[in-house]
């Protein structure tokens, strides 16, 4: 078994905190992992993109080669775009269709949408707005968490576990709110690709 996913979006959101989670759960579970993150301007809206390689055996590289990523997990609708030659033919990419209007030229919001359409196997969640029915629009990563893990090679009970240990310094009101944004992506996302 093995399950490569490239996670992307623009700083702040929140990328590196779902390749924590997916990561330590697939410690736990006893997989072998293996995890690169490129951080670019993050603190200001720049690009940050995290390579996750899960594996039941030993992995010699933390890069995902072209055409080899299972997921493209993003939080950002134009970086979900930025990194589809990564995919492999059978992949899926799932994204939030949030937008993050960050350059000049930033493309319109129809062409965007119009090339996620054109990848076979494709999601796309409006995680924003899941994350405030939750109750807090930050919690929109574990929205993405949610709905990626109907592919993700761990148990929901392992999920919720990590989110739960993850946010556990900051209160049991917010690990609940997280883990109601990640059972609300969860059920946005509640189909299988063909």
């Amino acid at each position: 078994m093995k399950f490569d996913i490239l996670l992307a979006g623009v700083g702040g959101q929140g990328i590196l905190s779902i390749a924590s989670i997916v990561a330590n759960g697939a410690m736990h579970k006893g997989l072998f992992v293996k995890q690169s993150e490129v951080h670019g301007m993050s603190q200001r809206g720049g690009a940050v993109v995290a390579n996750l390689r899960m594996a039941d055996q030993p992995i010699h590289s933390d890069l995902i080669p072209a055409h080899e990523a299972d997921m493209i997990l993003s939080l950002e609708l134009l970086e979900s775009l930025r990194y589809l030659e990564f995919l492999k033919p059978s992949g899926i990419l799932l994204t939030s269709s949030a937008r993050v209007v960050n350059v000049p030229n930033y493309p319109p919001e129809d062409d965007l949408r119009r090339r996620v359409d054109q990848v076979p196997h494709h999601c796309l969640v409006d995680a924003d707005a899941l994350a405030k029915q939750a109750g807090n629009h930050l919690a929109s990563n574990m929205v993405m968490v949610g709905a990626a893990s109907h592919w993700l090679p761990l148990g929901l009970e392992e999920m919720e576990g990590e989110m739960a240990a993850a946010f556990s310094r900051k209160g049991e009101k917010v690990v609940q709110t997280n883990l109601k944004a990640f059972a609300l992506g969860r059920e946005a996302a509640s189909w299988t690709p063909a």
